[in-house]
C-alpha cells in the first residue's frame, strides 16, 4: 500500500486504524495525546500527513481485505464516496516514490457522462487532482480525456452514454461512479468487464448511491463482490453547516430519504401494488384537524421474544362525509413493535388507541382467537374491539386497499418508511419480502374497517370475513 510506504519514508508512526494492526484512531485519543503525537512529527512527516488517506479515512472508505474483484461503496449523498474512489485510484497507480510504478498502469474512469467524469471524478473537490499531493499529481489532458502520472500510469475517461467506446481498450483497474444512475448501465458494465484483462489482479471500485436497478443488484449478489456502506451522517464533519438538518427535516422517515441519505438499497417487487415513487408522491406534512373515524389495525405476532415476528400496529384516519367514493384516508402512524410478551404489544395498541382518540381496534384473530381480545382488555378494558378472520390470501385482501391508493384517496404522514418497504413487496402473488408482512397486514385491516366495510354497510350487506 503506497500510504504505508510513504508513512515509513517520512518517519510517520501510525497510531491509527489505517494499518489494521489493532491501534486506535487519532480521533479516539485524548487532546493531550493528540498534541503529543503531532508535536513528535518531523517537518517532513507533518507535511505528508494531509495526503495519507489511510490515516484519515472512515471505515467505509477503506477497501476490504481479501480476494475480491469488485468493491462497491454504497452511501448517501455526501458520505465520502467520491473521495474514497479517488483515493483508491491513487493507491493503485502510485508507487513508493513519484516516479515508481504502482500496482496498476491503465485505469478506466467511467461515469454517467464525460462531463461528470471530468467535473466530479477528476477535477471535483474530492476528485483525483484535489486528492493528489503536488509531487504526485497527474496531468489532465482534456483533448485526449486522459490523466497521465509521472510514473507512466494513465487513466482514461469514459461515458456510460457511449458503451461502445469500451470495446477495444484494456485496463488493469477501473473506477465506476454512480452506476445505479446509468440509463445504459448493464451494457456499459458488461463492456467494461471485457476490458479488465491486464495485470494479475484487475479490480474495480464502484461508488454509488443505491437504486433499485438490476445491474447493481446483480453485482452485489456476485461472490466476487465486496461492499461497504455509510449514510450521509457518517461524513457530517466535512459537510456544510445546516445541510444535514435541512435534508433530514425534509426527507427523514421517507423511502427517498433512506435511499438518498441513508444509502439503503430499497427494492420494489415487480408487479407490486405499491412503488417507491408512488408512495413518495402521496406524503403530506399536515393532517386534517379531525377525522370521522380513526382505526387501529393490528396483526398480532404468533410468538414472543427476539426471534418472533413484529406485531403490526397501524393507525388510519378517515374522513367519510358524502358518498363512499368521496371518502379519504390518511395513514397517521406505524406503531408496530417487536414485543417480548403479548402484554407488551397489547400496551402498544392501547397507547396508540388513546394517543389518537381512536374509534376502534381491529385485529386478525386467525391464530390468536379469543386470547387477543382477552390480553388487550387486561390492558385497556374499555377499548372498542373487533376481531376479523382472514379467509383469503394476503394479496387478495390487499388488492382493494391498493385500489384506494390508485384512486388517489389515501395520503401518508411521515415516519412510515418500514411500512412502505413492506408495501413495495406486496402483490397479487402475496408478500415477497423476508419474514411476515405484519405492518402491511395491519394497514389492510385498518383500511377495510375505515374505508371499505363501512361503505358496504351503507350500500349493501356488511362483509364480516375478508
Amino acid at each position: 500500500m503506497p500510504g504505508v510506504t510513504q508513512a515509513k519514508e517520512t518517519g510517520l508512526i501510525w497510531p491509527v486504524r489505517g494499518l489494521k494492526s489493532g491501534a486506535v484512531s487519532i480521533c479516539c485519543l485524548s487532546e493531550a495525546e493528540r498534541d503529543r503525537f503531532i508535536d513528535g512529527l518531523s517537518d517532513n512527516a507533518l507535511a505528508a500527513l494531509p495526503w495519507l488517506f489511510d490515516f484519515w479515512a472512515l471505515d467505509h472508505q477503506v477497501p476490504p481485505a481479501g480476494d475480491w474483484r469488485t468493491w462497491v461503496i454504497l452511501g448517501g449523498h455526501g458520505a465520502g464516496k467520491t473521495r474514497a474512489g479517488a483515493e483508491w485510484v491513487r493507491s493503485q497507480v502510485e508507487g513508493a516514490r513519484p516516479r515508481q510504478a504502482g500496482a496498476a498502469r491503465r485505469v478506466a474512469l467511467v461515469g454517467e457522462t464525460y462531463e461528470q467524469v471530468r467535473d466530479v471524478m477528476i477535477e471535483g473537490d474530492s476528485g483525483i487532482l484535489a486528492c493528489s499531493p503536488p509531487d504526485r499529481r497527474p496531468i489532465w489532458k482534456a483533448g485526449q480525456r486522459k490523466l497521465v502520472w509521472q510514473n507512466g500510469a494513465e487513466a482514461q475517461a469514459f461515458s456510460a452514454h457511449d458503451p461502445e467506446a469500451l470495446r477495444g481498450p484494456q485496463f488493469d483497474a477501473a473506477w465506476v461512479d454512480e452506476l445505479a444512475k446509468w440509463k445504459r448501465g448493464q451494457e456499459t458494465w458488461d463492456n467494461l468487464q471485457f476490458c479488465l484483462r491486464l495485470g494479475s489482479d484487475p479490480r474495480v471500485c464502484v461508488t454509488t448511491t443505491p437504486r433499485n436497478v438490476d445491474v447493481l443488484k446483480d453485482l452485489l449478489a456476485r461472490p466476487s463482490t465486496v461492499s461497504t456502506h455509510a449514510p450521509t451522517e457518517a461524513n457530517r464533519a466535512h459537510l456544510a453547516r445546516g445541510f444535514l438538518e435541512e435534508v433530514r427535516a425534509r426527507y427523514e422517515g421517507t423511502r427517498l430519504g433512506r435511499q438518498e441519505l441513508d444509502g439503503m438499497l430499497l427494492e420494489d417487487m415487480e408487479g407490486a401494488f405499491w412503488t417507491t415513487s408512488g408512495l413518495d408522491g402521496i406524503r403530506v406534512d399536515k393532517m386534517p384537524e379531525a377525522f370521522d373515524r380513526v382505526i387501529v389495525g393490528v396483526d398480532p405476532a404468533v410468538t414472543s421474544g427476539g426471534a418472533s415476528d413484529e406485531t403490526g400496529i397501524v393507525v388510519v384516519g378517515a374522513v367519510t362525509k358524502g358518498a363512499p367514493k368521496d371518502w379519504r384516508a390518511w395513514v397517521i402512524e406505524d406503531a408496530s413493535v417487536s414485543a417480548a410478551s403479548p402484554t407488551e404489544w397489547a400496551e402498544a395498541v392501547a397507547d396508540a388507541y388513546a394517543r389518537h382518540n381512536a374509534h376502534r381496534v381491529v385485529a386478525e384473530g386467525n391464530q390468536g382467537g379469543e386470547m387477543i381480545e382477552a390480553v388487550l382488555r387486561q390492558v385497556a378494558p374499555l377499548v372498542s374491539y373487533r376481531k376479523v378472520t382472514a379467509r383469503q390470501a394476503k394479496g387478495v385482501r390487499a388488492e382493494p386497499v391498493a385500489a384506494l391508493y390508485e384512486q388517489g384517496r389515501v395520503r401518508h404522514g411521515r415516519g412510515l418508511s418500514r411500512l412502505e418497504d413492506q408495501m413495495c413487496r406486496m402483490g397479487t402473488t402475496g408478500f415477497q419480502g423476508r419474514g411476515s408482512p405484519d405492518r402491511v397486514d395491519a394497514l389492510v385491516w385498518a383500511m377495510w374497517e375505515a374505508m371499505l366495510d363501512p361503505a358496504r354497510m351503507r350500500t349493501g350487506p356488511r362483509m364480516r370475513v375478508l
